[in-house]
């Protein structure tokens, strides 16, 4: 295939459904090679089959972003598969949404282990690789509430803005280090996605509940009244996956109609 990151191989964790799903279909249609990875295999699976039948090339894998060994063996196989690893996409993610008073500390400890444990982890394996190996792009997907407060949403803002500035302090290094890898964080708004029927929310939903309707929510809170897409966020990935944001890192690419203006 052709296009503006023909060739370059791209890792992308939760790549099996929302934003994951999303930056991996363009990435692939951009001619990257694309390694799936995600806890949902059926998912994950089927969506590897579609890029291949459309002319892409992509492999999924099974993968816990919490498990260093998981870590090491998903990036063994995607150099193995591919040849290399250009791009990886730090995607993966859970919300949980209580009271600080209310939440379970079992709780905050699996939401940092997902958003934050699995990028340090994606940090750690994938710069060692691209370091060796010319150099590559990292992109850590945030939030818009990795920028701001939220009431109900400490902890999970607490793991965004963990991860904006994990983002920044590793982008210092390689940049210090001369290793020819940027890093940067993308801070999505509210976009459409399954996540919002699975977040857990005992603070704001009703006995019983279990889905957050993200237009609704957007007509509330975003100025211009609309959720996004995946692909809104994917073509941000795109744009700091290749050439063209040769001169960023450790930067924020906000992606969020204007929520946080």
């Amino acid at each position: 295939m052709t296009g503006r990151i023909a060739g370059k191989t791209a890792l992308i964790t939760g790549a099996a459904s929302g934003i994951g799903l999303g930056c991996a279909y363009r990435l692939a249609e951009e001619g990257a090679n694309v390694m799936l990875t995600d806890i949902q295999v059926d998912e994950g699976e089927a969506a590897a089959a579609y890029i291949n039948e459309i002319g892409g090339n992509a492999r999924f894998l099974s993968h816990d972003v919490t498990s260093e060994e998981q870590w090491e063996a998903a990036i063994a196989a995607t150099c193995e598969a591919f040849g290399s690893l250009d791009i990886l996409v730090n995607n993966a993610g859970i919300g949980i949404a209580a009271s600080i008073i209310e939440m379970s500390l079992a709780d905050w400890q699996r939401q940092q282990a997902i958003n934050l444990d699995g990028v340090f982890l994606g940090l750690k394996h994938g710069i060692r690789q691209m370091k060796d190996n010319g150099g590559g792009s990292i992109i850590n997907i945030s939030s818009v509430a990795g920028l701001k407060g939220s009431a109900t949403l400490a902890a999970y803002c607490a793991t965004k803005g963990g991860v904006r500035l994990l983002t920044k302090g590793v982008a210092l290094e390689c940049a210090a280090n001369r290793w020819n890898i940027r890093v940067n964080s993308v801070h999505p708004g509210i976009i459409d996605t399954p996540i919002w029927t699975k977040v857990a929310n005992p603070g704001l939903l009703s006995d019983g509940a279990n889905t957050i309707d993200p237009d609704e929510l957007a007509a509330n809170g975003a100025p211009t009244g609309r959720a996004g897409k995946p692909l809104d966020i994917a073509n941000g990935v795109l744009f700091l996956a290749c050439d063209e944001s040769s001169y960023m890192t450790g930067s924020e690419l906000v992606i969020d109609a204007g929520l946080s203006a």
